[in-house]
């Protein structure tokens, strides 16, 4: 058993875990984190995706033991009380969302592309959510809400 310390949805977390337990399986059974997706084990995916360090990761194949004094964040840890986040409100507003259950995912890694992207086109948004897959969309609506979202951000990082 390995003990880790590290800060889930800027909460601080100690647990005590198995050395061959992975983080997708850590936040939904130890933590009770269910937006966090298991599609495919695989990494082929994308739904089990969160953000480690500032980095979308896909939690499905990296090991507790392995994060240490890391900050994670999932989809829970996004909204603000009743507010949603600027993305989850765009993927509702845009209808980027279908069945449901690879939207986290597209979600921590469109958070991620916004965070890193002075500006964002079309073309740079559909590479940067390569490694996601979803089985109900044509990606349109998917596209068009982080678009959205990134200028609501943008916008609202100039009135900071």
């Amino acid at each position: 058993m390995i003990s880790v310390s590290l800060t889930i949805n800027k909460q601080p977390v100690t647990a005590v875990v198995e050395p061959r337990t992975l983080l997708a399986n850590f936040l939904r059974e130890d933590q009770r984190l269910t937006g966090t997706h298991i599609g495919c084990d695989t990494t082929q995916c994308g739904c089990c995706t969160v953000i480690i360090d500032g980095d979308a990761v896909k939690s499905c194949t990296v090991l507790v033991a392995q994060l240490d004094r890391v900050e994670i964040t999932t989809i829970e840890g996004l909204a603000r009380g009743d507010s949603l986040h600027p993305l989850q409100q765009a993927f509702m507003d845009n209808h980027g969302l279908q069945c449901g259950f690879c939207t986290p995912g597209f979600i921590m890694s469109a958070l991620e592309l916004i965070e890193k992207n002075e500006d964002l086109d079309e073309e740079t948004v559909r590479h940067g959510i390569e490694g996601n897959i979803c089985r109900c969309t044509g990606y349109i609506n998917i596209v068009k809400a982080i678009l959205s979202a990134a200028e609501t951000m943008k916008t609202a990082s100039r009135r900071a």
